[in-house]
């Protein structure tokens, strides 16, 4: 999760213990993986240019100090910008976000201006909720935040994933830029909960598609999910996974 302010380098704070907490096997294989991924966790600092952020502000019609920080774990610019284009050509009614910040504010204005579609986002860190429902009642934008804490496993994936509260039943975009990946290198495989709900014609955006360990969900997820076809965009610093639900 990422607000409009500055973002520390080093990760929220995550259960250390009760049902919610990490095993000492996935501690050490997120040490052991961070060597590994490292230049591409570097990357992830990336947010793009001033003069990508200006375009992409004038482009949804917010105001210049709209994103004051991107970098440090936010959205890149090349993303927002894919993120504006697929709701511009397919205006979504129903755009599900895991992992709120920088992208709420850009899918919320982007939906006002094509189509009035709703987002529904949602992060594991409570305080961020409440400041995000201000930051876009500051530029008069609404959306669906809720608190879904990291709480949820699941025998097909290590690390943890979101209790999701009340999720609407059907997605035409699903934007994934959680867990973050201290939580488990393969934690936003658990995703794939949610492809179920995802309607026909409808869209899957996995952020940081380039590191190591979305790589390895991404082959997973091509095996697995034969409805969607799964094509990967290097432009941006971070990579970008696209999936495309049949008809």
């Amino acid at each position: 999760m990422t607000t409009k302010y500055l973002t520390g380098l080093l990760a929220k704070e995550i259960p250390q213990s009760g049902p919610a907490a990490r095993t000492t096997g996935e501690k050490l294989f997120q040490l052991g993986f961070a060597l590994v991924q490292w230049p591409w966790l570097l990357k992830s600092l990336y947010g793009g240019t001033k003069a990508q952020k200006a375009a992409l502000l004038k482009r949804v019609g917010l105001e210049s100090n709209a994103l004051p920080h991107l970098g440090s774990w936010k959205a890149d610019t090349y993303l927002l910008h894919r993120i504006v284009d697929e709701i511009e050509a397919r205006r979504p009614q129903v755009v599900v976000e895991l992992g709120s910040g920088a992208t709420s504010l850009v899918i919320a204005k982007a939906l006002s201006l094509h189509g009035g579609g709703c987002l529904f986002s949602y992060d594991q860190h409570e305080p961020f909720v409440r400041q995000m429902e201000e930051w876009l009642s500051e530029h008069g934008l609404t959306a669906q935040f809720h608190h879904a804490p990291l709480g949820q496993r699941d025998p097909r994936w290590p690390g943890l994933w979101y209790d999701l509260p009340v999720v609407p039943a059907e997605i035409d975009m699903l934007v994934i830029d959680g867990p973050p990946w201290a939580v488990h290198p393969f934690a936003r495989g658990m995703a794939e909960r949610l492809f179920d709900q995802v309607g026909p014609r409808g869209i899957v955006m996995l952020d940081d598609a380039a590191r190591p360990g979305e790589r390895i969900v991404s082959r997973r997820w091509r095996r697995t999910w034969k409805g969607f076809e799964f094509t990967f965009e290097g432009e941006g610093t971070k990579g970008l996974l696209i999936g495309r639900k049949g008809g």
